[in-house]
């Protein structure tokens, strides 16, 4: 992936994925703010949400012994996996295990963090997303573009295009004729889907929460997907960050007022399905949970960065963001768009990549992230120490970054009076060249950037030396 300013230069040129981004996130944004309105303690849930999830991760290795240990007890199986390696071997080799060569998907940002469906695809078992909008990513081989709506960037008449083109090689074919009205897509959707349902063995998903006092996993949609992957299968995995435990249900209730609202502008998720471990003639035969920590300890252990664990998926905050509004997801190289992804990715992956290292200064600083987090992530706090950690590491690593090399220029040039003295007579020759016109409309070479979107004042015809001995 390129770096997010390249990236997102690029994506800035395709109007039709602007017109697009504003569209849906203006609609979102409106039904949000109704739905939070209704409520006079709104500040309070969000202050509740910050403290359970802050004292949650204080004491998170107490409450995952406890997980394990529920779990366990309810006839399910749990797997510790260090990073996403670990992981994608564990899901494979159990997948494996049950002789199955085709799985059916929960939508799951864990998953998609770790490369699974990649991974399963390289073992020969083939992954069936079943989330509307991660089908549409997955016809379209495409990439998901923001949390809560994976083809956020598509639109209707793109995606009945896609659905027309790919769902044959898939399964069941699009039916003939098909037309772009939300409604005929969906039932093509459910007809495509339906018999994947039916005839799967093997449901991969994620979780939005794990329960620490009974080891119940919780996962709130909004198609009913979900619910068929979670309850017609034998066998079910699931693949959860180490962040996503609550200790009690009362902590939960919380949260799902929280989430709902600042996702769906919804009061509650049509569907929240829940269930611990394995039953006798209900649900799955055989729950494995996979508990995930891929750069999540690392994390925890600053005490500024671990505010992004605190984070419920809801995507508001991309919805209010000015950048990720223009330059869409893709542009963060990262299943984890937007501000949150601007401060969750680089403590996950590290920064030793170019990319990575680019993320932290992927915003604005205007602070609308962190007025809309249900959690009250600090997100402008995190990118600033994110930043300045991307200094640090690059002044370990002697990287030559162009500010660097401008600091160094200047040193040199600054140390010396008859260096300074030749820069200056130089600059007096280009504000002569420059004319009367007080500034510059184009600087040349690397420079030109920043006049594409302003003039830069030209240098005067003379400098205070020449100045002071004409006059002195």
């Amino acid at each position: 992936m390129p770096t997010f300013p390249s990236a997102a230069k690029s994506a800035l040129g395709n109007a039709q994925l602007r017109r697009n981004l504003a569209h849906a996130t203006d609609t979102i944004r409106g039904k949000r703010a109704a739905a939070v309105g209704e409520l006079d303690d709104w500040e309070d849930l969000r202050e509740a949400g910050r403290a359970i999830k802050e004292r949650t991760l204080r004491h998170l290795d107490h409450y995952l012994m406890q997980v394990e240990e529920r779990v366990t007890a309810a006839g399910g199986h749990v797997h510790w996996a260090r990073d996403a390696q670990e992981a994608r071997r564990i899901v494979v080799d159990l997948v494996r295990a049950t002789g199955e060569r085709e799985v059916v998907k929960v939508k799951s940002m864990a998953t998609q963090e770790i490369g699974l469906n990649e991974a399963l695809a390289d073992a020969g078992i083939s992954a069936y997303e079943t989330d509307l909008a991660e089908l549409i990513v997955q016809l379209g081989q495409d990439h998901p573009s923001h949390i809560l709506v994976p083809a956020i960037h598509r639109n209707r008449a793109e995606i009945r295009d896609i659905f027309v083109r790919a769902m044959g090689d898939y399964g069941t074919a699009a039916p003939a004729g098909l037309s772009d009205d939300p409604h005929a897509l969906a039932e093509a959707a459910r007809r495509h889907l339906r018999e994947k349902f039916l005839r799967a063995k093997v449901a991969v998903s994620g979780a939005n929460f794990l329960v620490a006092e009974t080891g119940t996993a919780v996962v709130v949609e909004s198609e009913g997907n979900g619910r068929m992957c979670l309850t017609l299968p034998d066998t079910l995995i699931s693949v959860v960050g180490i962040e996503k435990v609550v200790p009690t249900w009362r902590d939960l209730e919380v949260f799902l007022q929280l989430l709902p609202r600042s996702s769906t502008g919804e009061r509650m998720n049509p569907y929240t399905s829940t269930w611990t471990g394995t039953a006798a003639d209900d649900g799955p035969n055989t729950f494995h949970l996979v508990l995930l920590d891929a750069g999540r300890t690392d994390t925890l252990a600053d005490p500024i960065g671990r505010q992004a664990l605190n984070c419920i998926r809801c995507s508001a905050c991309l919805n209010v963001c000015p950048v990720y509004e223009r330059a869409g997801g893709h542009a963060y190289g990262s299943v984890y768009p937007g501000p949150i992804g601007a401060i969750l990715t680089p403590q996950l992956r590290g920064t030793t990549s170019a990319v990575d290292r680019s993320l932290p200064y992927a915003s604005t600083l205007c602070g609308a992230c962190y007025e809309v987090c249900p959690v009250k992530i600090n997100i402008p706090e995190v990118l600033v120490h994110l930043r300045a950690r991307v200094v640090d590491d690059s002044r370990r690593r002697r990287i030559p970054t162009p500010e660097k090399l401008a600091m160094s220029a200047a040193r040199w040039v600054l140390s010396h009076p008859s260096r300074l003295a030749a820069v200056q007579r130089a600059s007096s020759a280009a504000g002569r060249l420059a004319g009367r016109r007080g500034r510059i409309s184009r600087l040349p070479g690397p420079l030109s950037a920043w006049t594409e979107a302003r003039d830069a004042p030209a240098p005067p015809t003379e400098t205070f030396r020449a100045w002071w001995r004409r006059n002195r």
